[in-house]
């Protein structure tokens, strides 16, 4: 991939806010995202601000609308969709996904229907509430789940991300205390058949000439469990950029993210999270269109690994972001 343009002057102009922290579990995270946004975007000497997304975001919109706006918010509150109605309400543009798409990619079983309709491998799941996991009796749903999904399993809330309330269960005894730490998180349980293999994030871009795929990240956690201690704590995992994956694999493993992100209608940028199995076969497990932007988060690596600027890249999204002002 090719070096984004510098930007001319009135890209420089640009008035930027950038949204971080929020109220979600994920809000120390954001916060990190965040600042590291709002120093790479004023290195490209673009006038931007750090804002949280509190009552006093309505009014400063309202007083002084900015002229794009960058989602840094991780969660429900940045990736739900709604953050994204109410910025289209205000008419103030921002970089990423509309609304509708981000509520499909949000809810993890939706958007495994979608992908599963267009032909994009993801592994076999249920999605459990729990309303439906206490009427229908807890033992009896659970046998029915691993008589037909097998072990292991992956347990994670059907919303939610950096890994929170999520486990992989090798025994059938271990499962009623999984659900029970996944619902802490969400109401909804995912319970997706476990496929081994090689954990891969692959980045998705468009700088104007279409989305492109960066170099898949090769995920290698400590535990073996990519899980919020193993994203966030140092020492716990190790990124190889690009992943060390066979050419041809390579090449599927971009080409399946590309699918993903066409057939969740995402635009700008998007981060498709894959298993490599054995035999070289990728799986999508999720797509999170406001992926983290910390110094071990898995999208400015994979800019890095291209060669670009991390800096240029953002003001090439905010430029694109602005030119769609009403």
């Amino acid at each position: 991939m090719t070096e984004p343009p510098a930007g001319t002057a009135d890209a420089t102009d640009l008035h930027v806010l950038i949204l971080a922290g929020g109220l979600s579990h994920e809000r120390d995270v954001s916060l990190r995202s965040g600042r590291r946004v709002l120093a790479a975007m004023r290195s490209t000497d673009v006038q931007a601000e750090l804002r949280d997304a509190d009552v006093a975001l309505l009014p400063a919109l309202t007083a002084d609308p900015p002229d794009a706006v960058v989602i840094a918010l991780h969660g429900a509150t940045g990736e739900d969709g709604s953050l994204r109605g109410v910025l289209d309400l205000c008419e103030v543009p921002y970089v990423g996904c509309d609304a509708r798409s981000a509520r499909l990619a949000w809810d993890k079983p939706s958007a495994k229907a979608v992908l599963r309709e267009a032909g994009i491998p993801t592994p076999d799941w249920v999605a459990l509430p729990h309303d439906r996991f206490s009427e229908l009796g807890a033992v009896a749903v659970l046998d029915r789940i691993v008589d037909r999904l097998g072990l292991p399993l992956m347990v994670k809330p059907a919303q939610g991300g950096s890994g929170l309330g999520a486990a992989v269960v090798k025994d059938s005894a271990a499962l009623p205390a999984a659900m029970v730490g996944c619902f802490a998180y969400d109401t909804t349980a995912l319970v997706e058949r476990y496929v081994a293999g090689m954990d891969v994030a692959v980045s998705v871009v468009d700088l104007g000439d279409g989305p492109q795929a960066l170099p898949p990240v090769e995920i290698v956690p400590r535990n073996g469990v990519y899980d919020y201690a193993a994203r966030y704590t140092a020492g716990r995992t190790t990124w190889h950029t690009p992943a060390r994956l066979d050419p041809k694999v390579t090449r599927e493993v971009s080409d399946v993210a590309l699918a993903a992100h066409a057939a969740l209608g995402l635009r700008d940028l998007s981060r498709v999270d894959l298993i490599v199995d054995g035999d070289g076969h990728p799986h999508v497990l999720e797509v999170t269109v406001s992926p983290g932007m910390t110094e071990t988060s898995l999208f400015p690596l994979a800019v890095q690994a291209a060669g670009l600027d991390f800096g240029r890249v953002l003001k090439a999204l905010v430029t694109q972001a602005a030119a769609r002002h009403p």
